[in-house]
């Protein structure tokens, strides 16, 4: 229940909506009492006898209630719908900001289509509460009151008979309850699986097609999707039998009243106009507690899926800016020093052990070493992706961990070997740098990237659309825009993840004349893979296991038994 009481809580902003949609479901609700009582009387007059000409005036008047009542459930749909979106809205947007705040851990440890599943699914899911649940739950609770006012006003005897089944009701509805909300949690497993693997599936449709394992994938996402099938049938099952049967034991009641009624007809208690608006009544007054059985069910698939919701929004990011967090007085100026840094993604299997180094503003130094020696590591580190378990890193003498994340971030710009492009235009790409720039900003980034000669030639230049990850352009093309991107960003520091690894010479020679106008004048940490480019760095660090082992320039470390000369040795042989 703490979850739908948070859910509730995003009606707060909307009350006075909120008031209207209540005023006119209070409205619909007296309107719909009305009828009955009106035929009771058309049927008393005419079975009396009685002069019957002002019985036209009650059945127009029966007819202005008809529609009195439709219209004002269309003014209370039209209010209760613009609140919904409104709520919905500030629900996904809050779920959407809660993960842009979280640590780059809850990332890696989560597939994108269980959160992806979340963010859209889960939340529609909980939309069903304001679009059906709380106007229904509210209506139904008012019809309700009124109906037994009027019952046991028509005949308190009859009116206790009528309820004779509610206790039977609320018996099967606290057991459906608990049934079902451990089921729906289920189902919402289970689909967010299922969207994981199409989502990998969609990702990695190129290598499903090179390996030729097209019905590999559709086993394992049939599989999935048997899996999410079998459980909503569950769910359906024991909604099968919940729903007829709480409709069977709501009918009893007019079996009840039927037996009881007859009797109060024949002996002159009551009349057959008031038998037949009990009746009219009673009918009224199960339909809402079949409302309220429908709703039920909704809620238990709403609350299962509001309170994965809220998993996301209580995350705590592993990464934490200080409440005393700082901006320093300007940008600064490249200085970059490790002291005693350890670090472990694994408790008891540190990645960094003990590192001690520093970088001079607008030195260029490179990293080196194999796989898993803790190079990329240094990089997450230096950007606070995590923190440090002990030591400090500090940027021009401010302990990093004392800065705003916003300001060290934009202190920093980052190449990768793989760059990530989104599925926009080319300029949305490089505005990716500085989104506040303008067109011209981002033509002479592109040009200082070596990147707008082959844009201009693109079918609508700046503005062609490049598709997801940017797979309408070739790798060097990628390269270029990224770097164009750091250009516009303009950042004091830069690091660069082998950017012409996976290129032709030819490509390779313009990417790096590119790269060689963004590192003037900027600290550079270069992660290196093939040596053979790192002859011209200011100073070689090279890491083993988690070690700082050597440091040195190339010359100096090449000319002698060194771990660098045996790597490129090694490089150079292969």
């Amino acid at each position: 229940m703490k979850s739908l009481f948070r859910v509730l809580g995003y009606l707060k902003p909307y009350s006075g909506y909120v008031y209207l949609t209540l005023f006119f479901a209070v409205l619909t609700t007296l309107l719909d009492l009305v009828p009955p009582w009106l035929i009771k009387v058309i049927i008393d007059e005419l079975v009396e006898g009685q002069d019957t000409s002002w019985i036209y005036w009650a059945i127009g008047g029966l007819l202005a209630s008809y529609f009195a009542r439709n219209y004002s459930n269309y003014k209370r749909i039209v209010v209760n719908n613009k609140v919904e979106q409104r709520v919905v809205f500030d629900m996904r947007s809050q779920v959407y900001r809660a993960l842009q705040k979280l640590s780059l851990n809850y990332f890696e440890n989560r597939s994108t289509g269980e959160l992806m599943s979340r963010v859209n699914d889960d939340v529609n899911y909980v939309e069903r509460i304001f679009i059906d649940g709380v106007e229904q739950v509210v209506t139904a609770v008012l019809t309700l009151i009124g109906i037994s006012i009027i019952l046991f006003y028509l005949h308190w005897k009859l009116a206790l008979v009528s309820l004779i089944p509610i206790p039977l009701l609320i018996y099967g509805a606290s057991k459906y309850t608990v049934k079902a909300h451990s089921l729906y949690h289920l189902v919402r497993e289970r689909a967010a699986k299922m969207n994981a693997v199409l989502q990998d599936s969609i990702s990695g449709i190129r290598e499903t097609f090179s390996f030729n394992r097209q019905n590999h994938e559709i086993k394992r996402f049939n599989q999935r999707s048997q899996d999410y099938c079998d459980g909503t049938l569950k769910v359906m099952r024991l909604w099968a039998f919940y729903s007829p049967s709480m409709m069977f034991l709501g009918s009893l009641g007019t079996v009840f009243i039927l037996l009881y009624g007859v009797g109060l007809v024949q002996s002159g208690e009551i009349t057959v106009g008031s038998l037949v608006a009990f009746i009219g009544y009673l009918a009224l007054f199960y339909t809402p507690i079949n409302q309220l059985h429908s709703v039920n069910h909704m809620l238990q698939h709403a609350l299962a899926s509001s309170e994965r919701l809220f998993e996301i929004v209580d995350a705590v990011p592993d990464v934490k800016e200080s409440p005393e967090a700082y901006l320093p007085s300007t940008n600064v100026q490249g200085a970059i020093a490790f002291d005693r840094v350890r670090f472990s993604y694994i408790q008891g299997k540190p990645a960094i052990k003990n590192i001690s180094f520093a970088i001079q503003p607008g030195e260029e130094i490179a990293l080196v070493g194999h796989t898993g020696s803790g190079k990329s590591t240094i990089v997450k580190l230096l950007m606070r992706f995590y923190d440090v378990e002990s030591g400090v890193i500090r940027i021009d003498d401010h302990p990093i961990q004392e800065l705003k994340l916003a300001f060290l971030r934009e202190q920093i710009g980052l190449v990768s070997q793989d760059p990530f492009l989104f599925n926009g235009t080319v300029a949305d790409n490089i505005l990716y740098g500085d989104p506040e720039a303008d067109r011209d900003r981002v033509i002479r980034a592109a040009e200082a990237a070596h990147a707008d000669d082959f844009i201009q030639k693109l079918p609508n230049g700046y503005d062609t659309l490049i598709g997801e990850r940017g797979v309408k352009l070739s790798g060097g093309e990628r390269h270029r825009i990224a770097i164009a991107r750091a250009f516009l960003k303009d950042p004091p520091i830069l690091i660069l993840d082998e950017a012409t690894a996976t290129v032709d010479t030819e490509t390779e020679a313009k990417i790096k004349d590119a790269l060689n106008d963004l590192m003037s004048n900027r600290t550079t940490l270069v992660i290196a893979h093939r040596l053979s480019t790192l002859e011209g760095a200011d100073r070689i660090l090279v890491m083993k296991e988690g070690h700082l082992v050597e440091t040195g320039t190339h010359d100096d470390l090449i000319g002698r038994d060194s771990e660098y000369s045996t790597l490129f040795r090694n490089q150079v042989h292969l």
